[in-house]
């Protein structure tokens, strides 16, 4: 954190993301707070800690998100020197929003840009990150100015279709193109949320860019739903891959988990291995998109953004 004279003339931004645990000991504390304060039980701890342990034993998770935190404050200090501090704010381990945002007050920072390493706005999602941000910031008298969405960003579509057209290339002829994101509970949806309006436009906008028809070549699907009693948006990508292996139309499928941003457990345990493995069962050619992590030209994309959000002095 800067000095308090050095924040005066500078402008705070508040990168936020979900937060993974660090060690295997911070992995009940972590879950706890997922799961509002009530502690899972041993088994869900174990199924949790199991996955863990299959992508290395911890989630890399923690290392990409400071790597995007390094490279948004590169970018900007190349465009906008010495304007903008980045630091990060996270939900479900530290440092967290509120503390993030607390530190920057103290440090005398009068106004945040607040951007989350998420590109599909969500009441539940985005719309949580930036409410937390407004009301830890209220109480200090600072003002913060939140990035609602990126899902169709140029340099974020173009990323994806690079890497996207590149592995059709070593793909069968006959190969599908599956676009996903978290799921979120159904409620969620019948409310009216953006969500899956936000997917599908990043979809229908690396399509565009790659010449992917509608259905024939790409669709999407939703995964790494809670384990809730209650309905969470679908189809899911295990579901959609089973269906695919039933056809005598397709040979392969290449997952663009796009609602995704960095290497953490939903991409390397949910996809690379639960999904790989089931697709191989079913003899489907399996491939998946790389994710974002802190590619210069999206994080110059996102500075640009950041930049565009500043409030006037």
């Amino acid at each position: 954190m800067p000095p308090a004279a050095q924040t005066e003339q500078r402008t705070a931004v508040l990168l936020m993301a979900y937060g993974t645990p660090r060690t295997p000991e911070e992995i009940l504390p972590y879950y706890t707070d997922i799961r509002r304060g009530r502690a899972p039980t041993d088994e869900q701890l174990d199924d949790l800690t199991r996955r863990y342990e299959a992508i290395g034993g911890i989630s890399p998770l923690t290392q990409r998100t400071e790597a995007q935190r390094d490279a948004l404050q590169s970018a900007l200090d190349h465009t906008a020197p010495g304007a903008f501090y980045v630091t990060l704010g996270l939900k479900h381990a530290a440092p967290m929003i509120e503390t993030a945002v607390a530190d920057l007050a103290a440090s005398g920072f009068r106004s945040i840009v607040g951007l989350v390493l998420a590109p599909h706005y969500s009441r539940f999602s985005i719309g949580q990150y930036l409410d937390r941000a407004c009301a830890a910031a209220e109480p200090h008298g600072v003002t913060v100015s939140g990035i609602n969405s990126w899902a169709t960003e140029p340099a974020f579509v173009d990323f994806i279709a690079n890497d996207l057209r590149q592995r059709l290339a070593a793909m069968p002829a006959n190969t599908k193109v599956l676009f996903t994101a978290h799921s979120l509970p159904q409620r969620i949806i019948d409310a009216g949320d953006a969500y899956p309006g936000e997917l599908r436009a990043t979809a229908e906008a690396v399509a565009a860019k790659v010449g992917l028809g509608y259905w024939s070549k790409w669709a999407i699907a939703w995964q790494s739903a809670g384990r809730t009693p209650e309905p969470w948006i679908g189809p899911d990508i295990l579901q959609v891959i089973a269906e695919l292996g039933e056809s005598e139309n397709a040979a392969g499928v290449v997952v663009s988990a796009c609602g995704f941003v960095a290497d953490h457990l939903e991409v390397l345990y949910d996809l690379d291995i639960e999904a790989k493995a089931l697709a191989t069962k079913l003899g489907l050619v399996f491939d998946r998109t790389a994710c974002v992590n802190d590619d210069p030209s999206v994080m110059a994309a996102l500075a640009a953004r950041v930049i565009a959000a500043r409030p006037p002095r």
